[in-house]
């Protein structure tokens, strides 16, 4: 495999210096070497502008992400070698966390894999790839995970849009195995029956694990609205934790048969219902019917998905947020979510207090939760801190 140099400009190495790994298209010195000389996915050597060894990663010409930095170690190359190695510490972490094997393996740049996601189902790998330099070595990475895992079946998530932006086709393929669309997950004692190859994400959203945890700490109270609910995880965690009237809601029909499901495999059936339809259309007419929770949980997708999404994606998580807080009773628990990496833990938390103050409520903020450590963050990467949740007690004015 053929590596050519890839320099930048001037004074542009800092951020890597420091620990980054992404290189912008405007960054690169394109007269020293041109970029539409290079292949996507191409290996390449990044450089300063006077020459000083950065590290080995890939190149893509066509992405505003124009190369991602995947080795510091000069001596050590892209290579199959590589991937054993990376796979083998991503397994290690895992393993000293979870007692069961069902959580989020590789979670890219955090695992010195950028471009490279995989979820763990017990002997099921879900495999995600988004950019085109692990398109490349797409058959070494998969023959490093069945060395390293021995698995049973491995599935290709590969239908995520991001992979546009790499000029990637998107679809989904399994590459090893037959493996059926239902299988069944333990979450804390709770047993879940997932879809791997055509549920929401992989099928499963391991990052919010360890905060439905902290439901405990807290009590449900009697209760409980779960919004943007999917098949069920925060709401079935309330109803086991003694919530005698839990609501889900989703726009999805199959993912609340799902709900209903999973309810009645964990003998919780009669305290789980749900109901369909658009988050903000269903709050509404809880509002104005005056139905009222003692706990609320917010868990929508992403709102701003592009930094141009920003002011709309802002607003409506204030919209989201405000309908919440209207339906919540005095003193009730309000636990929301934001999962989109443009917005910021503060930026999140200001728009939660202005949704507060605009339907006449006090906050007091409990407690702010991450991503679970199978997602790990990379310090010099804020991207990859991608999840705030909130857990906040609401309160009248008076």
């Amino acid at each position: 495999m053929k590596t050519q140099p890839l320099l930048l400009r001037k004074d542009q190495e800092r951020r890597l210096l420091a620990g980054h790994c992404w290189i912008y298209s405007n960054e690169v010195d394109t007269q020293a070497t041109p970029l539409k000389n290079l292949e996507p996915g191409q290996p390449v050597e990044i450089l300063s502008d006077h020459e000083r060894w950065i590290g080995h990663g890939y190149v893509n010409p066509h992405s505003l992400i124009c190369a991602r930095i995947v080795t510091r170690d000069r001596n050590h190359p892209l290579s199959p070698a590589l991937w054993l190695k990376r796979i083998h510490d991503a397994l290690a972490l895992r393993e000293r966390l979870y007692k069961r094997p069902f959580y989020r393996l590789v979670f890219g740049e955090s695992d010195g894999l950028p471009g490279l996601i995989v979820d763990r189902y017990d002997d099921l790998l879900a495999v995600q790839i988004t950019t085109a330099g692990m398109e490349r070595v797409r058959g070494e990475i998969l023959a490093a995970l069945e060395q390293v895992l021995r698995p049973r079946a491995i599935v290709l998530r590969n239908d995520t849009a991001v992979r546009e932006l790499e000029g990637l086709p998107r679809g989904v393929e399994t590459v090893l195995g037959t493996p059926e669309d239902r299988l069944t997950l333990i979450e804390h004692e709770l047993a879940f029956e997932v879809s791997p190859l055509s549920g929401q994400k992989t099928g499963w959203f391991f990052d919010q694990a360890e905060n439905r945890t902290r439901l405990a700490r807290y009590g449900v109270g009697r209760r409980v609205l779960d919004v943007c609910s999917y098949i069920g995880a925060w709401g079935l965690r309330a109803a086991a934790l003694g919530a005698e009237e839990v609501t889900c809601v989703d726009s999805s029909h199959t993912a609340l048969e799902r709900v209903a499901d999973n309810a009645a495999r964990n003998h919780l059936d009669n305290r789980v219902n749900h109901l369909h339809g658009d988050a903000f259309e269903v709050l509404r007419d809880l509002r104005d019917k005056g139905k009222r929770f003692d706990t609320v949980i917010l868990d929508p997708p992403a709102f701003i998905k592009r930094r141009k999404d920003e002011k709309e994606g802002t607003q409506a998580y204030q919209r989201l947020n405000r309908l919440g807080i209207e339906v919540l009773e005095p003193g009730g628990l309000l636990v929301t979510s934001s999962c989109s990496f443009h917005m910021d833990r503060d930026t999140f938390l200001r728009s939660v207090q202005l949704a507060a103050r605009r339907a006449g409520r006090n906050l007091q903020l409990l407690e702010v939760g991450q991503q679970g450590p199978d997602h790990p963050v990379h310090p010099a990467i804020s991207e990859t801190a991608y999840l705030k949740t909130c857990f906040l007690r609401v309160l009248p004015e008076f």
